[in-house]
């Protein structure tokens, strides 16, 4: 049911195609985040047009609401959410540290961090709840998604060395029992690599963690407040040690800065909250560089979007609408800045498959990263 091949390769880059039951996925892939069962400000036909090939739902979340029970009477999560293409599911572990707790903060407040599981409480009702590894993946095996990742223990930045080693060996021990615990073969479970920020710890995680021969690795626990170089640094390093038949999983990474320079140290696969967050408060992307479309400059500028895209909103509509909405917190400002924000990133991965194949893509990288950064 899974499989993955590398096709070409240009550098480090990785021009690659991943097989599930629900369909092949070409790589490098952006997966839209639909966290809740849905990618917000969106529909699934949206996504579709677009060309959307996986999305990534949520553990934690669809636990919450709507509920274990409701997804299995559904007869799944494709069939409860009509989305027939691959589903990634992340394991919640991040939402449990960073939510139940305001963003990590104090560990002892909200969130109870033993050998055998994770005990905390949820943010919308208070209850209590109980997650080890085994119910983690019994949860996913429920959902059926093609892609499942283990719980693990997300460390905040910065950590003390000692407790980022304890974080390190509990992620595998967790690991272990998820491996044990999983029993549907159509669902790949994929390795998180932890070690916070230190090297030693990164590069022990990662030859440990591809012991275990699993079909893909993540990287988890950067994008967490550290500087930029900690994080390009962690990813290129940890990189060196994954498998090169098979996939690489940057978690929750990012802007399209980073997104680019992550191919460069031979990621595959991506998933960020970022396009949709920042087009609900107005923050563009585009080919020629960053717009914030809630400025006066825009009021009266009668020219699209972004004249490289072809999205249904820069193919339709002007600056000056796309201001005038926002400005009147119409719903359709978040639906039509998300449309192309969402076709911003999955264009860009189109463009790093295309420029990998040619053999062009550090060019190509020089030249779409002064871009993309600069503020219009």
């Amino acid at each position: 049911m899974f499989d993955f091949k590398v096709i070409t390769r240009d550098g480090k880059a990785r021009r690659g195609k991943l097989k599930t039951s629900h369909g092949e996925i070409d790589t490098p892939v952006f997966m839209p985040v639909g966290t809740q069962g849905t990618v917000k400000a969106m529909t699934h036909r949206l996504l579709e047009e677009i060309g959307a090939q996986i999305i990534l739902g949520n553990t934690y979340h669809l636990y919450l609401r709507p509920g274990l029970d409701v997804i299995t009477g559904a007869g799944g999560l494709h069939r409860f959410i009509s989305w027939d293409k691959p589903i990634l599911t992340d394991s919640g572990g991040y939402q449990v540290f960073s939510l139940a707790q305001g963003r990590f903060g104090d560990r002892k407040s909200k969130v109870r961090v033993s050998d055998e599981g994770v005990e905390f409480r949820d943010h919308l009702a208070g209850d209590l709840h109980f997650f080890t590894p085994e119910r983690v993946v019994q949860i996913q095996e429920a959902f059926g998604s093609d892609i499942i990742m283990p719980l693990d223990e997300c460390v905040e930045y910065p950590v003390d060395k000692e407790y980022a080693r304890k974080a390190l060996e509990r992620t595998l021990s967790w690991l272990d029992r998820s491996i044990k615990a999983k029993s549907r073969e159509e669902q790949s479970l994929f390795g998180i690599v932890q070690g916070a920020f230190f090297e030693d710890l990164r590069v022990e995680a990662a030859k440990r963690t591809v012991e275990r021969e699993l079909p893909g690795y993540a990287i988890g626990g950067l994008s967490v407040g550290e500087p930029k170089e900690i994080m390009y640094s962690m990813t290129e390093l940890v990189c060196e040690y994954l498998p090169a038949d098979k996939p690489r999983y940057l978690m929750g990474v990012g802007k399209p800065e980073d997104i680019i320079n992550a191919v460069a140290a031979g990621v595959d696969m991506f998933d960020c909250v970022v396009p949709t967050r920042n087009a609900r408060t107005g923050t563009l992307f585009t080919s020629l560089g960053i717009v914030n479309i809630r400025h006066e400059k825009f009021k009266k500028d009668f020219s699209p979007l972004d004249p490289n895209c072809d999205c249904y909103t820069c193919r339709n509509f002007t600056k000056a609408y796309l201001r005038h909405l926002f400005v009147a917190e119409e719903i359709s400002s978040y639906v039509l800045n998300t449309i192309h924000n969402l076709r911003f990133y999955l264009r860009l991965m189109e463009d790093i498959r295309t420029a990998i194949e040619v053999g062009k893509f550090e060019s190509y990288r020089r030249d779409i990263l002064e871009r993309v950064t600069r503020k219009l």
